[in-house]
């Protein structure tokens, strides 16, 4: 082991013996940016592919194009699940109340009405997994996941419900080109345009 890499880990922040809290992830220094809170752990995010940023921009503009005034879209925000996990959605629909101040760095699960993830390579296991049972255990009732497909890489959307009687969410529709739903409001958006941007 070189100095230097001694050096570098007694910069790394020691874990609490039960995890960390979303108190920890708000007051802790130097933190990278978009760092989640899942389970108690701290979870780094590595760099994005062009249509990460690309599929969230299409996503967001089509999200407002058509927003009610009762609702804000924020993009990669934390949402604040429960004591221990503070994951941060790449995009949120949350009622217009929750929004409180430019300053705001956070959401309650309760003012989210839809949280949507773009998979990644470094977070397909969260992103298909861990962050959606988190979502629908605390209550959010909409879900996407957005995943590159097909030989052009396009977006396509898999569009979730949560059932109040299973508490989970169930598969509504897959969408490869287009959009069109009417909850949480009406929602039209043209996958296709990502070529545009």
């Amino acid at each position: 082991m070189t100095a230097e890499s001694v050096e570098h880990r007694g910069r790394w922040p020691v874990p609490p013996q039960d995890g960390y809290t979303v108190d920890d992830l708000f007051t802790l220094p130097d933190l990278p940016p978009h760092t989640e809170l899942i389970d108690g752990s701290l979870v780094f995010v590595s760099p994005q592919r062009y249509f990460h940023f690309a599929a969230i921009d299409l996503l967001v503009s089509g999200l407002r194009r058509t927003l009610p005034s009762s609702m804000k879209v924020a993009r990669e925000m934390t949402v604040v699940l429960d004591r221990r996990n503070g994951p941060e959605p790449d995009i949120s629909v949350v009622r217009s109340e929750a929004l409180t101040g430019r300053r705001q760095t956070r959401f309650e699960a309760a003012d989210v009405l839809l949280a949507v993830e773009v998979v990644s390579p470094d977070s397909e296991a969260r992103d298909r997994d861990a962050k959606p049972s988190k979502y629908a255990a605390a209550g959010i009732p909409h879900f996407w996941l957005v995943d590159m497909a097909g030989e052009d890489d396009h977006p396509v959307v898999q569009v979730y419900e949560l059932g109040k009687a299973t508490g989970t969410y169930a598969l509504t529709g897959i969408y490869h080109d287009h959009v069109k739903i009417s909850v949480p409001y009406d929602i039209d958006i043209d996958l296709t345009a990502i070529d545009a941007l």
